[in-house]
């Protein structure tokens, strides 16, 4: 079965350290809208961005999407020999998050909070299971083709529940409104 590695490159409003020397503390953040008009054509998957490819958006080995938390990604690691020993090191746990690679667009710095808040991102280039990560807040998980496709029906049962219980009270709402006339 394929070999999945998902998680988040970034996340969204959550400063992280970018630097530190003695008492001074730079932070960086991302904007929820900062990749509106990103180009996100052709991301690759490494490993501590460099070496070898591991997956990429080309050849469907490699999805980049941003969603309400950040930039999630989910690389299909079972292609190649290469790849699949970043995948039992990713599920052994040895490394647990994800970085990045790309141009900044816009931003701005808050001098209050020393914060670099990117507002606009010109190209994601790579996206990486890293060992050392530069935001705590990323993550990147292992699981089996097996493990998606029961998440997945999961999560469509709860939204076929969830559109049942919307169903029930909208009935119920029609029968009171029906009883007051």
């Amino acid at each position: 079965g394929r070999m999945i590695a998902e998680g988040y490159a970034t996340t969204f409003n959550q400063p992280y350290e970018l630097y530190r020397k003695e008492d001074i503390v730079v932070n960086e953040q991302v904007d929820p809208e900062a990749f509106a008009e990103c180009d996100m054509s052709d991301v690759i998957f490494q490993l501590n961005h460099q070496g070898t490819v591991m997956a990429r958006q080309s050849n469907g080995s490699l999805i980049v999407e941003v969603d309400e938390n950040g930039l999630f990604t989910a690389a299909d690691l079972g292609r190649t020999e290469a790849a699949r020993r970043p995948y039992e090191e990713i599920s052994t746990g040895m490394i647990t998050k994800m970085s990045w690679g790309f141009i900044v667009g816009e931003y701005y710095y808050d001098k209050d909070t020393r914060t670099i808040v990117h507002t606009k991102v010109k190209k994601i280039f790579d996206v990486s299971a890293v060992s050392i990560p530069a935001n705590q807040n990323t993550e990147i998980n292992a699981r089996s083709w097996a493990d998606g496709v029961i998440d997945l029906a999961a999560r469509s049962e709860a939204e076929l529940d969830e559109r049942r219980r919307r169903l029930r009270l909208k009935i119920k709402l029609q029968e009171v409104v029906t009883n007051e006339n």
